[in-house]
């Protein structure tokens, strides 16, 4: 939900989910690098890092293409005014429709609210 936040739904999440193109059996490698700047380790692929802050590391994203495929799809956002590469609103919601986990039905809404808002304020103009 970060990249859904990022692009203006108004949400709250405890982590930041990212998107890594390596294989599972490679989590290792992320947890390294996260425990050689000062993070700590809370599951094989979920992090505190040294600010406090909490990283999810995702390899697989249900619903969707392969990295490479929505890579391309991506939309440019910015974290502390760093750009990074984010999924588009649309693919977020395929995947959370896909997975429907409880917590994604109200995340399910709220995007869909804010699509829908946007789509109106775009034919407004």
């Amino acid at each position: 939900m970060s990249a859904a936040i990022l692009q203006g739904v108004i949400v709250t999440t405890l982590d930041t989910d990212i998107w890594v193109d390596l294989p599972e059996r490679q989590y290792v490698r992320l947890m390294n690098m996260v425990l050689s700047q000062g993070g700590t380790a809370l599951a094989p692929t979920l992090y505190a890092l040294s600010d406090g802050r909490l990283v999810n590391f995702v390899f697989t994203v249900h619903g969707l293409g392969d990295f490479k495929t929505e890579y391309k799809r991506a939309v440019l956002a910015r974290i502390e005014g760093q750009p990074v590469k984010v999924l588009p609103l649309e693919r977020i919601l395929k995947s959370k429709k896909t997975i429907l986990r409880e917590k994604d039905r109200l995340h399910i809404l709220q995007i869909e609210r804010f699509l829908k808002g946007r789509r109106k304020l775009r034919q407004s103009r």
